[in-house]
Parts: structure tokens; C-alpha cells; sequence
């Protein structure tokens, strides 16, 4: 009881300033207040407004879609390795698959920057899928291997004792198995690319900006409702993220 009555009092604890900016992203005052004294959207059609925002916006949407797609069927191949395959040296290479979980991210930010600097791919697409890429691939390959130890692998072997090739048995039998895991795994890149902010802040330059970095400027610069409204948005797209994985993982589990 006791262990219980702590853990929510943390949740409660961490989750408050989330909850609390929801409201003051609604209040019409030109700072932010809570209680809020009133309710507008002024603050969120501002945000759409605001060419800035926009385009930083829609380049983070970019990025995260494009590293949901690389870091999706990258994941998927070195998942299916790490179960079917023999890898010389496994143990090194699982390390390096969870290594940007286990580094410090102001660690890899400082390193990127310096290798992305001189090869001059600070602030261009290639950079920021590169780097996002590496830092939600250990979250993809989580996924996908629950999904794949959970997947019967004795159904394909019986598609290959039936006459079925390699990849026409892992195209018709396995992949639609483990399909919501890698759905699910596509929407957390999604939201790690999206909602990142050190990495991001380092590679971006000052014609191509992440959302995140966006944000940290406005706070340096011009603290606004309109930040509470950003704030809001991303909280309520974080948590449609996280219930689609939920409901996919626990699709997935049903025989």
C-alpha cells in the first residue's frame, strides 16, 4: 500500500506541470498564467498564424517521417538478424544498437555536431534522419524483436517445407504477424524524431529549424502563450502515439 501510494504520488508529481500547461495555453492573458483568467484560442491560431512556427513545424513532420521509415526497415532487418541470423560477434553489436540509449544525449549531440560539421550536413535532411535514426533505433529493434520471440517460427518453417523461398515465407507468413509490432514500432520513431530536442538543437542551422529548437529560442526570447499551445499540441500527439502502440502491442498478443 505504501509502495503503491509513492509511486502515484511521483507519477502525480512528474505528470503536474503537463497537466498544468494545458490550461494556460487557453488563457487570453499575453503571458503565462494559471489559473488562466478566461479561455481563447487566440494563443493556437497564433501558432498556425506564425510563418515560423509552420515551417518548423512541417521540416520537423519531414524528419520524423522519414526516420520512422529508415529506422523502421532498418530495425526490422538487424531485429530478424539478431534472432535468425548468426552474427560473429553479437554481444559488440547489440551494444552498438543500444548504445545511443546508454550515451548520454548531450554526448551524442556534441559528437554529431562535430562529424556533421565538417562534412557539412549540419542543418540539411540527411543530417537530421541520420541522427534520428541512430537515437530511435534501439526503440524500434526493442519492439520488433518482442514481436518476433512471440511469433511461432515453426509457421515458417512449414512455409519452407512447402516449397516457399526465404523471402516469400517471411513476406506471406511472418510479416503479417508481426506487422502491428513493427506499426508500433514506426510510430515511436515518429515521436522520438518529432519530439527531440538536444540533437536537434545542434545540427539545426538557422534556415532549417526542428520544432523542439523553435521552442527553446521563443523561451530564450519571447515567452508566450503560444509556447503553452505548442506544448499542448505535442503532449496530446505524444499520447495518440503511445495509445495506437498500446493497442497494436496488445493486438499483436491476441492469437
Amino acid at each position: 500500500m505504501v509502495v503503491n501510494a509513492i509511486a502515484y504520488g511521483i507519477t502525480v508529481f512528474l505528470l503536474l506541470p503537463t497537466v498544468l500547461i494545458v490550461p494556460m495555453s487557453f488563457g487570453p492573458d499575453q503571458f503565462l498564467r494559471f489559473p488562466p483568467s478566461g479561455f481563447t484560442l487566440h494563443w493556437y491560431a497564433a501558432y498556425f498564424a506564425d510563418a515560423d512556427w509552420v515551417d518548423a513545424t512541417l521540416f520537423s513532420v519531414r524528419i520524423a517521417l522519414l526516420t520512422a521509415l529508415v529506422a523502421t526497415v532498418v530495425g526490422t532487418l538487424v531485429s530478424i538478424a539478431l534472432v535468425r541470423g548468426r552474427l560473429p560477434f553479437k554481444p559488440a553489436f547489440e551494444l552498438l544498437v543500444v548504445g545511443p540509449v546508454i550515451v548520454p544525449n548531450i554526448a551524442l549531440a556534441i559528437a554529431m555536431f562535430l562529424v556533421f560539421d565538417r562534412l557539412r550536413l549540419t542543418g540539411t535532411t540527411f543530417g537530421f534522419v541520420t541522427a534520428h535514426t541512430a537515437l530511435a533505433m534501439p526503440f524500434v529493434v526493442f519492439t520488433i524483436l518482442a514481436s518476433l520471440y512471440r511469433f511461432d517460427a515453426d509457421l515458417e518453417r512449414a512455409a519452407l517445407s512447402c516449397g516457399a523461398s526465404p523471402l516469400q515465407a517471411f513476406r506471406l507468413v511472418t510479416l503479417p504477424q508481426i506487422s502491428p509490432g513493427i506499426v508500433s514500432a514506426a510510430l515511436f520513431a515518429f515521436i522520438i524524431s518529432f519530439d527531440e530536442p538536444v540533437i536537434s538543437f545542434f545540427i539545426s542551422d538557422l534556415n532549417h529549424r526542428s520544432l523542439p529548437r523553435k521552442m527553446f529560442e521563443d523561451i530564450d526570447y519571447n515567452i508566450s502563450p503560444t509556447l503553452a499551445a505548442v506544448a499542448t499540441m505535442l503532449t496530446g500527439l505524444t499520447l495518440l502515439a503511445l495509445v495506437a502502440g498500446h493497442v497494436l502491442k496488445r493486438n499483436s498478443v491476441r492469437p
